[in-house]
C-alpha cells in the first residue's frame, strides 16, 4: 500500500516521520517530491496523511476529491480537531496505521453551486460554506429550504455547517454540535441584528438555497478555507454532496474524547473533587 502525505509547512518533525515511516517499510508519495496537484496523486495510493492542523486537514478533500482513500490526520498543528494522531506520539499509532488497524468514518461534503465560482474551483466542503459581509454594512441573507422560503437573515453572514463542521465556525457563531456521523446540517447567522433568529437544523436532504442584498458591495463565499468574492444578488445552492470523505481514525480516537481533551467539554472543578 502506499501512502500520500500532504503538509503545507515543512518542518524536523515532518522529516523525521517521513523517515520512519520508511524505514518500517512504507512507501510514500509526498506533496512537493512525488506529485504537487491532485491529478498527480498516484493512483495506487491507499491512504492519505495530513501532516499539520484542520486547515491541512480540509486542504487534504481537494487532492483526494472522489477517489475514497482514506485520509488521516497528524496533528502538527495546535488544537487539531479533525486530526486523529499526535506527531510526537508516535508510538501510539505508526504500527497500527502501517498494519491497517484504523476505524474509517463516512464524512459527508457540501456541494456548492454559484455563477460566481472561479474556474477550477474545487466546490466541496467538508466543514461548511460561509458568506460574509465585506464592507461595513449588514447582509439581507434570503434562504429557501427545498422551495419555502424563511425570514431573511439580517446579520453579518451566515453559514452553513456540516455535521464534521459543527465544531467549527458554526460553534463559534453559537450553532449547536452534533455528532458527525448525524445526518443533518445547520444554518446559524453570524452576528445577527434580529435577535429572534436562531441555529436551525435541517436534514442533510435538503437543498438549500440563498441569496444576499447589501450596501456594502460584494460579500465572500468561503467553502472551507477557501474563499471567493460574490456579487448582491448571486444565486448559491447548497446540496449533499454525491460522495463523502472517508475519515481514518487512529489510535482509540473517538469524537466524545475529543470533546474532553480539545474543547475541554464539560470542564468543572467540581468533577475533580
Amino acid at each position: 500500500m502506499k501512502i500520500a502525505l500532504y503538509n503545507r509547512d515543512p518542518g524536523d518533525g515532518i522529516e523525521a516521520l517521513k523517515r520512519l515511516l520508511r524505514e518500517k517499510g512504507a512507501t510514500l508519495a509526498c506533496y512537493g517530491e512525488d506529485f504537487f496537484s491532485y491529478e498527480d496523486l498516484p493512483s495506487d495510493t491507499g491512504l492519505f496523511l495530513s501532516l499539520g492542523g484542520d486547515g491541512t486537514f480540509l486542504q487534504s478533500l481537494t487532492f483526494v476529491r472522489d477517489r475514497s482513500i482514506p485520509v488521516a490526520g497528524i496533528n502538527f498543528g495546535r488544537l487539531g480537531f479533525l486530526t486523529t494522531a499526535r506527531a510526537d506520539d508516535t508510538d501510539a499509532w505508526v504500527d497500527d496505521l502501517l498494519a491497517g488497524r484504523y476505524q474509517v468514518e463516512e464524512r459527508s461534503l457540501l456541494r456548492v453551486t454559484c455563477a460566481d465560482m472561479p474556474d477550477g474551483f474545487y466546490p466541496f466542503a467538508l466543514n461548511e460554506v460561509s458568506l460574509q459581509r465585506r464592507g461595513a454594512g449588514m447582509l439581507s441573507v434570503h434562504v429557501r429550504i427545498d422551495g419555502r422560503e424563511l425570514p431573511a437573515y439580517w446579520s453579518d453572514g451566515l453559514v452553513i455547517a456540516t455535521p464534521t463542521g459543527s465544531t467549527a465556525y458554526n460553534l463559534s457563531v453559537g450553532g449547536p454540535i452534533v455528532l458527525p456521523t448525524s445526518d443533518v446540517m445547520v444554518i446559524a447567522p453570524i452576528a445577527p441584528h434580529n435577535l429572534n433568529v436562531r441555529p436551525l437544523v435541517v436534514p442533510l436532504s435538503s437543498f438549500v438555497e440563498m441569496q444576499f442584498e447589501s450596501r456594502g458591495g460584494n460579500a465572500l463565499l468561503a467553502v472551507d478555507n477557501r474563499p471567493f468574492e460574490i456579487r448582491s444578488g448571486t444565486a448559491v445552492s447548497l446540496a449533499k454532496g454525491r460522495y463523502g470523505l472517508r475519515y481514518a481514525a487512529l489510535s482509540d480516537h473517538n469524537f466524545i474524547g475529543a470533546l474532553r481533551t480539545k474543547l475541554l467539554w464539560g470542564e468543572d472543578r467540581r468533577n475533580t473533587l
